[in-house]
């Protein structure tokens, strides 16, 4: 539109005729010139090129805010996806840091409960060490007590003797010089050899059953020659006169029997006889676990007082049970262990600090 007045048309005046029609002619316009009406095209086109550019711009501008709506949509999706992540995290890592803490607090009292220990030991070590080599001498003497023998002794002095070597301390000169002196005293000691004495009891324990008794009759001797003799071919009866001969002698026996209790045993109290003397070997045994030495020799003396008065002398196994008896005999001494007072009593000097 333009903005420019338009004049109305001017119609010449006539005059009215009733019945004769009159033709209708459109008013004309104002002819602009050409120039403003090419300015006015221009204008209209520049205004719809304008118009259509802003409509394009407008439209890149929508897409490109949809675009980034939808962008700003998913990088908030994957913004809470990650918070949440974070916060887990970060409740992992808590926890953690608790764990950590409480380890670390552990570690630190360990640490200084080691440190006290170690501390400790340091200081008295050498304490430690006259306690531990007590300990071992005084369960080394009750085992000797009940073994009998020395070696628990011995093995606990010399291991005594190595470790005092080791610490190499001057205040503890003493205490090994009094294991030295212990250790020389028991090797030099006589001492009973329980072990032996026990295997040799139990030895005539299992002999008692087969020795012979001074009254048994001894056919089983006699006959061996006569049978190793072949009978002189003659008549049946001078055979048969040799086999009564022989028979006759078998049932005569001869002997000498210096004890007469002996020759007065009853084959069936032979039993009771033998079971008799190995309780007293028994008994001998028992009194030497117990250290009843004088109880031990007294039943070994009567086992061989029985031995010599109801069984054969002249038999090999009852000489071999009695050379047995009489050696038990002279190896039943005292059986009194040597002690380790000495070293016992540096050792409380050393544990006094003195």
């Amino acid at each position: 539109m333009s903005s420019e007045s338009v004049s109305t048309p001017v119609v010449d005046a006539v005059p009215a005729l009733e019945a004769v029609p009159v033709a209708w002619t459109p008013p004309r316009g104002i002819t602009l010139p050409r120039p403003v009406l090419f300015l006015l095209v221009l204008l209209t086109g520049l205004a719809l090129l304008v118009s259509t550019m802003l409509w394009q711009r407008l439209s890149a501008i929508q897409e490109q805010l949809a675009r980034q709506s939808a962008e700003s949509g998913t990088q908030a999706v994957e913004a809470r996806t990650l918070a949440r992540q974070a916060q887990d995290l970060a409740r992992d890592t808590a926890a953690r840091q608790a764990v950590m803490e409480s380890r670390l607090s552990e570690v630190a009292m360990q640490r200084s409960q080691l440190e006290e220990l170690m501390q400790s030991l340091s200081r008295s070590r050498d304490e430690n060490l006259v306690v531990d080599i007590e300990s071992a001498l005084r369960l080394a003497q009750q085992q000797a007590q009940l073994s009998g023998s020395v070696e628990p002794l011995l093995a606990a002095l010399r291991s005594a003797d190595q470790r005092l070597q080791r610490a190499a301390q001057p205040r503890l000169a003493r205490l090994r010089a009094a294991v030295g002196r212990d250790i020389d005293r028991i090797t030099s000691a006589r001492v009973t050899d329980l072990p032996g004495l026990m295997a040799r009891l139990d030895d005539l324990v299992r002999q008692v059953d087969e020795l012979p008794l001074a009254n048994a009759v001894g056919g089983n001797r006699l006959a061996g020659p006569v049978a190793e003799q072949p009978l002189p071919a003659s008549t049946w009866w001078q055979r048969s006169l040799a086999v009564l001969r022989e028979e006759a002698r078998g049932l005569l026996r001869v002997s000498r029997i210096d004890q007469p209790e002996a020759a007065l045993l009853a084959p069936e109290q032979a039993f009771f006889l033998r079971e008799n003397l190995k309780l007293k070997l028994l008994n001998a045994r028992l009194a030497l676990l117990s250290r009843q030495t004088e109880s031990a020799r007294a039943d070994v003396a009567s086992a061989a007082a029985a031995l010599n008065r109801y069984f054969d002398p002249a038999s090999r196994k009852t000489q071999a049970a009695a050379g047995l008896l009489q050696q038990i005999q002279g190896q039943m001494r005292s059986v009194e262990l040597p002690r380790v007072d000495e070293t016992l009593a540096a050792l409380a000097t050393a544990a006094a600090g003195r």
